[in-house]
């Protein structure tokens, strides 16, 4: 499947998780309902996959986890609360650098209308970080 098809069953399962449950949960919750409605739709996805980092030597077991990650391709950020803020989207474009993966979504289930917390992110970087930090490789998750 391409990625713009993955993305758009990521958008549609989404947006049915919102419209049928609204918000109120933890995230956690909704990280598993949208894994497991993902998975059911045929996507292989992971969750809390764990990213190691080497900054100039020093190395950071699980530095950071990656909410879900679908097909080894595209990182969401899940959240749940009443508005998404400008640190999300950062946060996940750093995730995206850092694996040298090229599509990410912050997808916020407390939102009252569901356009309101879903951002799509792109890495469009060729040279995605310092040459002095590196990450695992995403596909070497536990």
């Amino acid at each position: 499947m391409d990625i713009e098809a993955v993305c758009t069953v990521i958008v549609d399962t989404a947006f049915n998780i919102q419209r049928d449950i609204g918000s109120g949960l933890l995230e956690s919750a909704y990280e598993v309902i949208l894994m497991a409605k993902l998975r059911s739709r045929g996507l292989e996805v992971e969750r809390q996959v764990s990213i190691d980092i080497n900054y100039d030597g020093v190395e950071m077991q699980s530095a950071f986890r990656v909410d879900l990650l679908v097909e080894k391709r595209v990182i969401i950020e899940i959240k749940s609360a009443e508005r998404t803020l400008p640190v999300h989207a950062k946060q996940v474009i750093t995730y995206l650098r850092l694996t040298n993966l090229t599509h990410g979504f912050v997808i916020n289930f407390g939102t009252p209308l569901f356009k309101d917390g879903i951002k799509r992110l792109l890495n469009d970087r060729t040279s995605s970080v310092s040459s002095c930090l590196r990450a695992n490789q995403i596909g070497h998750s536990n």
